[in-house]
């Protein structure tokens, strides 16, 4: 579905029509040199997808990938277009979920066509932020590229900032004095940094090449754009590495939490299972039934087998307090 449609003349967006009018192509028909346009669709069909695609000359490949929600991010050329997948994210808190969508971009010298795949991030906020900056509309569709850019990468920095919240209260569960089961929550977390390093990592490469004027298409001067989103794209890839290196010790210190905290188990489990077995030794020993025994016929044999277990059992424990095994 087609969700906004404009043509850009020096910088401002210039009405189609009465306003409504959703006409393709509008910018093919005979119109000043550096005049766009900027075509937005939302889960398109193939009908859609292939109305679009013979206006504009796109590539039947490319077309192809952008029908499909599930691209890895890349860019393409074919012939005089640009071809940029782009994963956008936003994170569920509530259950620690980073949440995936996705953008196709087609880029011409006289057009853009965004293609946009999930609830993700709604590009008519970038449209009207951009129309606000016509300094930078004057670059023509590579400001497009560059405001869609520059706002799926800001996502990936509150996505970033959100994932390490979560990351800072796993340390502190993982090394508060009470028990906890931090194992699920980690594993959870380092899942969902490796779904944000799939979306980051494929990325640096095209806005490399946008931030040092590789392509064609890319002037000294908007290239300098570009490099502000491929510092702010380093920067959130640093934040990526960082929380899984910290997720990765997070867990060996868990791992470690729990083999001291068995080992403190064992250790209170053999005193009280000496605390026990002394006593029982000692009325196994007086139990038995033979007549020729010490201080069987004694008056005091019972209070004394009685004493006796009291006071080992007392210094057992004393010596199991003291030497911190109770």
């Amino acid at each position: 579905m087609i969700v906004d449609n404009a043509l850009y003349h020096q910088g401002k967006r210039v009405p189609l029509g009465d306003g409504d009018d959703q006409s393709l192509g509008a910018v093919r028909v005979p119109c000043a040199p550096g005049d766009f346009q900027w075509i937005g669709v939302h889960d398109p069909s193939r009908e859609e997808l292939a109305v679009i695609a013979d206006t504009f000359d796109l590539h039947p490949l490319a077309v192809e990938d952008a029908g499909d929600s599930h691209q890895r991010p890349k860019l393409e050329r074919y012939g005089r277009t640009l071809f940029l997948v782009i994963k956008t994210l936003w994170y569920v808190d509530e259950e620690d979920a980073v949440e995936t969508g996705e953008i196709n971009m087609f880029v011409g010298r006289d057009f853009v066509v965004t293609v946009r795949h999930g609830q993700g991030i709604d590009l008519a906020a970038s449209r009207r932020d951009l129309e606000d900056r016509a300094q930078v509309l004057e670059h023509g569709p590579m400001a497009v590229l560059y405001a869609v850019c520059d706002r799926v990468v800001d996502e990936y920095e509150r996505v970033g900032a959100a994932l390490e919240i979560d990351v800072d209260e796993v340390e502190e569960s993982v090394f508060s004095p009470a028990r906890t089961d931090d194992s699920t929550r980690i594993y959870v977390l380092k899942r969902e940094i490796a779904e944000v390093r799939r979306a980051v990592m494929p990325l640096r490469e095209p806005m490399r090449k946008f931030a040092t004027a590789a392509d064609d298409e890319i002037t000294a001067e908007t290239a300098t754009y570009f490099r502000d989103v491929a510092d702010h794209l380093q920067r959130v890839s640093e934040v990526v590495d960082n929380l899984d290196g910290l997720l990765s010790s997070a867990f060996d210190a868990h791992l470690a939490r729990i083999s001291v905290q068995q080992n403190e188990d064992m250790r209170k489990i053999s005193a009280g299972a000496a605390l026990i077995v002394v006593p029982t030794l000692i009325a196994g020993i007086y139990g038995m039934n033979f007549d020729h025994m010490p201080e069987l016929h004694w008056a005091y044999g019972y209070p004394f087998a009685l004493l006796l277990m009291v006071g080992v059992s007392l210094g057992l424990f004393a010596w199991f307090k003291k030497s911190g095994w109770l």
